[in-house]
């Protein structure tokens, strides 16, 4: 198991091509909550947007969801959720650990469509987010 930080708030990205869904979570309580997502062009943020997040939420960490196939191979978006990590560390020097999103954004839909009537498509980035969020921390042992 590798070292993950035990206090302070975890910030989570959901990489897309148009939208970055954000989440935070606290890894005592293990659970993570939506934040909705940030406009992106290219899978890239506005990284103006992501300091001020940055500032507000003053993280000690943040995880990445990573896309990969179902059977485990890279996907067209793997490299570009790869990059928005190396930035992210670069840019902030907050650790950065990626996790594994394959399947996050059904759970997402399936967790909001228990909530709502009706689905809000964009609502789906911020709880992809949190669902990245509580895998990291169930692997590292914290849910």
């Amino acid at each position: 198991m590798r070292e993950r930080p035990c206090e302070g708030l975890l910030l989570g990205f959901d990489p897309g091509e148009r939208r970055i869904g954000i989440a935070t979570a606290a890894p005592l309580l293990g659970c993570a909550n939506s934040r909705g997502w940030l406009p992106a062009q290219g899978g890239q943020p506005d990284w103006d947007q992501v300091a001020t997040l940055i500032a507000q939420w003053a993280p000690v960490a943040i995880v990445v969801g990573i896309p990969y196939h179902a059977d485990g191979t890279d996907s067209t978006s793997t490299a570009a959720a790869r990059q928005l990590a190396g930035r992210l560390h670069g840019r902030f020097g907050l650790p950065v650990y990626t996790v594994d999103e394959r399947l996050s954004s059904r759970e997402a839909e399936a967790r909001l469509s228990e909530r709502r009537r009706r689905l809000d498509p964009d609502a789906v980035h911020g709880e992809a987010a949190a669902v990245i969020l509580e895998t990291y921390l169930s692997q590292q042992g914290a849910a």
